[in-house]
């Protein structure tokens, strides 16, 4: 088992290792609020009962729950120790575990159970499915759990972005390129070039590769399916989107 987690830690990207502590710098928690709210709205819309807790998973470095906090009592759970510690920062209030969302076990259910892109690092159908299972079973009864992945097969282009922030005396710019080398497969490559510039004015450029996982609309909620959920396809809706561009995945736990 030791030799196993391992093998898993090995695969995360550079970004949530060696520059974790850049993480608010590239993406800023305020960038986060239209979404989070669409997140939380659709959770309640789903939920046959106000949710209190939340359990999220692959929660990062915690901008989604810097918003979602206010409305929820959220547990986060991530795989890499250094965005966790980046996450406490931001959200010192909330519980933050470190686990791999294929195989935690907490003994316990939440209202409601989150995963956001970080479900993309799922790259074949047994993680995704094994990832749905922990959603499952940390989920109460009556519960609801909401995956948000950037891409499903049917509607992914490649596509490139850039971005950045300025933090005191430091800053980062990068660029993103999001490319299929082989659609027959279930992964996509994620390329990023970062531009670090340091306290002293410095600046150095660095690679990072991103391997995501892309699954068809019906593998979804056939997994989800299978798994135990009722599961829904629905339109995820931002103003920075092309309307039904991207979709998220809600799965309904029936039952006592």
């Amino acid at each position: 088992m030791r030799e196993y987690k391992l093998q898993e830690r090995s695969s995360i990207p550079r970004l949530y290792q060696e520059f974790a502590s850049w993480w608010p710098i590239l993406s800023s928690p305020e960038e986060y609020a239209e979404e989070a709210d669409f997140y939380f709205t659709t959770i309640l819309g789903a939920s046959s009962h106000v949710p209190v807790t939340l359990l999220e998973l692959g929660s990062g470095g915690g901008n989604n729950a810097s918003h979602l906090k206010h409305k929820l009592k959220m547990s986060l759970v991530d795989v890499s120790p250094k965005m966790l510690e980046v996450s406490r920062r931001l959200n010192p209030e909330c519980e933050h575990i470190l686990g791999d969302m294929r195989s935690i076990r907490l003994g316990r259910e939440f209202d409601a159970v989150f995963i956001h892109d970080a479900i993309m690092y799922m790259t074949n159908e047994l993680d995704l499915r094994r990832a749905v299972e922990t959603a499952y079973v940390h989920c109460k009864p009556e519960g609801v759990a909401l995956f948000a992945p950037d891409h499903v097969k049917e509607t992914f282009r490649p596509t490139t972005m850039h971005g950045g922030h300025d933090e005191e005396q430091r800053g980062l710019r990068y660029l993103e390129w999001n490319w299929d080398p082989d659609p027959s497969d279930t992964s996509t490559l994620c390329d990023f070039a970062y531009l670090l510039r340091d306290e002293d004015g410095n600046i150095r450029c660095e690679y990072d590769r991103h391997i995501f996982g892309l699954f068809g609309r019906h593998i979804w909620l056939q997994i989800l399916r299978d798994v135990g959920f009722q599961p829904k396809s629905i339109p995820f809706e931002h103003s920075e989107l092309e309307p039904g561009s991207c979709e998220a995945f809600l799965g309904l736990k029936t039952g006592g």
